[in-house]
């Protein structure tokens, strides 16, 4: 079956005015994806494209119109959500809690459980429509704030479909998004993790969620890796573009010739700078104005020889906090024309409505300065499209440094748009900028734009979700079958050097209640005993555990002990322990005292100290007890620790402190460079032995096994300890009938 692709947004491309005329979307993003996949020839495989959206209509209208959409290589499927509903999820939940809140405004944000309920509600009802028409293998990708949710809730049903999620927003610290209610945060996180690939606009937002989920969670990364729900979820950056040759290009159309023109005639010899924005507090249009006044307060010599011309573009009017700011505005640039402005000079020409293409062009390749300074915001596509569309090389560009934007448009004159000191000097500086530094800032800033403009946007997302995708097939559960069983018998049989590492709880002996009743029978010290003497064997006991237990249980057989995942080596029963270099254990005590406070507020849980970490186990305690309190325990360990070089492991029943740069995977280096193996057997139980499971992965030679039903790097699972242990009885034993046949 033919692969298709679904794009979800809140609203579908296309608008549908009063009389029923069809107006298709020309945004960025439906460029961005059309133009990607018409130019790749390695999605031919796509055999049908699906929006899926609110088309912005009732369905009887949209019955009537639905025939008369062009073609655009898209079908159209409607959601349709009762205007009630929409209401609450939309101008509510979603532009009224989580829009503000994102973007740093939270004495903005509105907390109502009833919009949080409409708000997964819709979310709910894209999920039913999108159900109606997948196959497994499709794929979707899901867009923005408004479809927080989906991803999680399209999982459920479809366990193995290829989701991405894109999030167009800034994404706040955990301080700001902890002052949503602890159920919201784990919903919204929970809801993006169903996705295989959630993309951001710069580093510091994928920081933010990463500690975002590590804090609501309890969830660790690796290297933006996350294994969630026996998935793993990668997180990364895609900057979004724009379509450079469309702008850069459109410098030479003859309408936008003809209306520069004229605009070049109507401002004569004074400076222009130029502003356009959508109407919203997070653009920062009233500090903009207030800079503008700054400025021309401390350099008179710039009145009537400058113009700021800004255009604010409708945008949710209908929300109060919207129409406040839109009254602000009026009324200030009002007062400024008033004030300073003469008969034959306005400093700020105000336009509030929307631009043609051609109107914006001649604007931007007209202007002298053009004045970018939201007070936050996901990414800002108006900077990109200026530096593109000035083919000339002439114009300045004076750019927020809290635009996603700056982090790429590094030859823009930055600024903090809060600070109208700087905004003034830095528009000075601009409008005196000469040719050749205008030209040398404008060169750079369009080489960037260039090579990552929209379509490999979209090119790099699609490329980084088939990855994952591909790299989940390696991270599954995927038990020893007797086919499997039967090849690893043979290797170990052929093979001259051969390597064990074998945790031990869980994997050699079933977990306990307490760590002490771990002691190994008599049976288990016989067959370690006899496989370890056999000279082709080298045979590591790999264990989060102390050295003092292991060194007293297992320290007289003739194996090699890793204790504390790596921090500490014993290489023969006779000798001394080995600690890692430079590790330390000042740490411990404090971290202890954390612990403690922990156990008295948990019922039956508990401190391990050892000699390099210490551990709180709650394997004894109430199932949700435990939960709860691990989560907490976990996060106030991270922000104690944050400054430390130690690192905080939320592992099965157990959050442990451990020194950074230790675990399981550096101590097999080591191994590994000690000595060369034709075979290598490595088994463990816990998320502690992923590193190892992972760095052993393309070694040929090696046969990992992860002991219950848990996804993972390993190559296969086995159900229980029991099962590890027959299987290397029955190595042993062949080996053993060998070398009896052999001496016979």
């Amino acid at each position: 079956m033919q692969q298709r692709l679904f794009i979800v947004s809140n609203r579908l491309p296309v608008n549908i005015d009063t009389d029923n005329q069809v107006h298709l979307s020309s945004g960025g993003l439906v460029s961005a994806i059309s133009s990607y996949l018409d130019d790749n020839h390695q999605l031919n495989n796509i055999a049908e494209r699906v929006w899926v959206g609110v088309p912005g209509c009732s369905y009887n209208t949209w019955t009537k119109v639905a025939p008369s959409i062009p073609d655009t290589g898209y079908s159209y499927q409607p959601v349709f959500i009762n205007k009630k509903n929409y209401d609450a999820y939309y101008n509510g939940l979603a532009n009224s809690t989580i829009w503000p809140l994102f973007h740093y405004f939270p004495s903005y944000a509105e907390f109502h459980n009833s919009q949080f309920d409409a708000y997964l509600q819709a979310n709910r009802e894209f999920a039913h429509v999108l159900g109606t028409h997948l196959h497994p293998n499709d794929t979707v990708w899901i867009h923005d704030y408004h479809l927080m949710p989906l991803a999680g809730m399209l999982r459920e049903q479809f366990p193995n479909l290829t989701i991405g999620f894109f999030l167009h927003i800034p994404f706040p610290s955990f301080e700001i998004l902890r002052i949503m209610p602890t159920r919201w945060q784990r919903a919204l996180l929970e809801g993006m993790l169903g996705a295989d690939l959630v993309g951001f606009h710069t580093i510091d937002y994928v920081s933010h969620f990463l500690k975002s989920v590590q804090m609501v969670l309890g969830l660790d990364n690796d290297i933006h890796t996350i294994r969630y729900n026996n998935r793993l979820v990668k997180v990364d950056i895609f900057p979004i573009s724009i379509d450079f040759d469309k702008f850069h290009d459109a410098y030479d159309h003859p309408e936008v010739t003809e209306r520069r023109r004229v605009l070049s005639e109507q401002f004569g010899k004074r400076k222009v700078i130029f502003s356009v924005d959508r109407l919203d507090y997070t653009k920062g249009v009233y500090s903009r104005l207030k800079a503008y006044e700054h400025f021309l307060a401390l350099h008179p010599e710039f009145r009537e020889q400058v113009v700021l011309v800004m255009v604010v573009v409708p945008s949710r009017d209908t929300i109060s906090k919207y129409a406040e700011r839109k009254k602000m505005i009026d009324e200030y640039i009002g007062d400024i024309n008033s004030r300073i402005g003469n008969i034959n000079w306005q400093p700020i020409i105000y336009q509030y409505q929307h631009l043609s293409f051609t109107e914006l062009m001649a604007l931007y390749t007209c202007c002298d300065v053009a004045l970018v300074t939201p007070l936050r915001d996901g990414m800002n596509l108006v900077s990109k499209e200026f530096v593109a569309s000035r083919k000339d090389q002439r114009g300045v560009l004076i750019l927020s440094e809290m635009a996603g934007a700056a982090r790429e448009l590094t030859d823009a004159l930055t600024i903090n748009p809060n600070d109208t000191e700087e905004t003034a000097m830095k528009l000075k500086r601009g409008l005196e900028m000469n040719d050749d530094e205008q030209s040398r800032r404008l060169a750079a800033m369009q080489d960037r734009v260039r090579q990552y403009d929209v379509r490999t946007w979209a090119a790099d997302f699609f490329d980084q979700l088939y990855s994952v995708k591909s790299k989940q097939h390696n991270f599954e559960i995927k038990f020893l079958d007797a086919k499997n069983k039967a090849q690893l018998i043979t290797n170990f049989q052929s093979s001259r050097k051969r390597l064990l590492l074998l945790d031990y709880d869980g994997t050699l002996t079933a977990l306990t209640t307490h760590p002490s009743y771990a002691k190994p029978n008599q049976a288990l010290l016989d067959l370690l005993h006899d496989i370890a003497s056999n000279e082709q064997n080298d045979v590591f006991i790999i264990s989060g555990r102390d050295s003092a237990t292991l060194d007293e249980w297992l320290g007289h057989l003739p194996i090699k002990i890793v204790s504390e995942h790596g921090a500490n080596f014993k290489l023969h029963n006779k000798d001394q322990w080995l600690p890692e270099p430079a590790i330390t254990n000042e740490w411990v005590e404090p971290m202890r005292a954390v612990m403690n406070n922990y156990v008295r507020r948990c019922a039956n849980s508990f401190v391990e100290t050892k000699q390099f970490s210490i551990a709180w186990h709650y394997r004894n305690a109430d199932e949700e007890q435990g939960a709860i309190r691990a989560t907490e325990l976990y996060n106030e360990l991270l922000d104690y620790t944050n400054s430390l070089n130690i690192q905080v492991i939320r592992g099965h029943k157990v959050v442990e402190i451990r020194n950074k740069g230790i675990n399981k995977a550096s101590a097999v280096k080591k191994i590994l460079q000690a000595n060369a193996y034709d075979f290598i057997l490595a088994c463990g139980d816990d998320v502690t032995d992923e590193d190892m499971f992972a760095l052993l992965a393309p070694v040929p030679s090696a046969y990992t096994i992860r002991v219950g039903a848990y996804a993972s790097h390993a190559k296969f699972n086995l159900h229980t300890p029991q099962m590890v242990l027959s299987m290397l009885s029955t190595l042993h034993n062949l080996t053993a009938g060998e070398k009896q046949l052999a001496a016979g």
